[in-house]
């Protein structure tokens, strides 16, 4: 477990591929056969088999290697949990069948363990972490990568603009950012979109874009925007439209997610309510309102928590890594929420700040 959470060590796929162009994945099969053959290994074994060879460390680091396990419906969804304590932790969870809930992989320590007011976003096969600020520094403009097919973290393009404690979201392989401390009086109404493509960002400015975003959400091919009024202190709902770049208004109520964490699961927006006890609302389109789809007891959840899903189960991730498991497909059994609880996986009480999925 030690060289997973290493971050010096870096993995240069394509140095490994010229390397190993030559030689056969598997003695005596054509590498397309081999490549089949490899790719139905569970996840939980891909590090034993990087070790094998060059040439397998090549494939497992290759974008043919995440292809043709999503083509063959093989690959497997693991969650990372970022906790805070004495510093950033991100601990690696995974699908467990037999107690029907979620188990621990792995932990790493990113390369900005130290800081604070980061953001995490994932893209594909890969992890970021944008910006933050710590007692000695002021926010930073620093965005770094974990590449799960390779196991490792790099640095990425610079944000335009320094920011810390911002806020931001994944839509459409992009990354888009905006609010945060840290802003001169030449950016206060900005906003910055990353494509990993490219590796690079554009900034954007709209003067008339208020700069008080405190929540983003994707949903429905577009970003919902909550804002909170300086004025008086009330919250807001706008829409950004990333093909047209324009933002619009909504309605305002559902901009009540602002305090809670949300998930999207077949378009569908849930939020975790935990004011007044703990209670998983959905938001109704066609009403334009959020509803009650039961109440979870706080002993089991824990919080304050974060929401994450994988197919149609929602995760309740709490303190200590404690796990309530909500499948939607059998919701509710006479007026009452099914779901299955497990209890903390680490002894630290510290809690969640950001859950994100990613494949492989």
């Amino acid at each position: 477990m030690a060289s997973e959470t290493k971050h010096s060590v870096k993995l240069s796929c394509s140095s490994m591929d010229s390397v190993a162009s030559h030689d056969s994945l598997i003695h005596g099969l054509p590498d397309e056969i081999a490549l089949l053959c490899l790719a139905r290994v569970p996840r939980r074994y891909h590090n034993t088999l990087r070790c094998v060879s060059k040439s397998w460390r090549a494939l497992l680091c290759s974008e043919e290697w995440h292809s043709c396990r999503k083509r063959n419906n093989l690959d497997e969804p693991w969650i990372y949990v970022i906790c805070r304590g004495t510093g950033i932790k991100c601990y690696v969870l995974a699908p467990d069948p037999t107690t029907r809930s979620l188990k621990l992989m792995k932990v790493m320590e990113p390369p900005c363990s130290s800081r604070e007011g980061i953001s995490i976003e994932s893209l594909d096969k890969r992890l970021f972490l944008l910006g933050g600020c710590s007692w000695l520094r002021d926010a930073n403009d620093e965005v770094y990568c974990y590449d799960a097919t390779s196991n490792c973290w790099s640095s990425v393009a610079p944000m335009p603009t320094a920011r810390c404690y911002f806020v931001s979201a994944a839509l459409d392989n992009k990354l888009y950012i905006t609010g945060g401390l840290g802003l001169t009086d030449k950016s206060p109404n900005s906003w910055d979109i990353y494509d990993p493509v490219a590796n690079s960002w554009s900034a954007h400015k709209n003067p008339m874009l208020t700069p008080d975003i405190v929540k983003f959400v994707a949903l429905d091919g577009e970003l919902v925007t909550v804002h909170k009024a300086a004025w008086n202190r009330m919250y807001f709902a706008g829409i950004y439209d990333p093909l047209r770049r324009t933002w619009r208004g909504t309605e305002n109520e559902i901009a009540l997610c602002w305090s809670g964490s949300t998930v999207v699961v077949d378009g569908t927006l849930y939020m975790l309510e935990q004011s007044l006890g703990t209670k998983l609302m959905v938001w109704q389109k066609e009403t334009k309102e959020w509803t009650m789809l039961g109440r979870l007891s706080d002993k089991l959840t824990r919080p304050p928590c974060e929401l994450v899903a994988i197919g149609r189960k929602i995760y309740v991730i709490g303190r200590g890594l404690s796990i309530v498991t909500i499948d939607l497909d059998a919701v509710r059994v006479d007026g009452f929420l099914v779901s299955s609880s497990t209890g903390p996986l680490v002894e630290h009480d510290f809690p969640p700040e950001r859950c994100r999925v990613i494949s492989i």
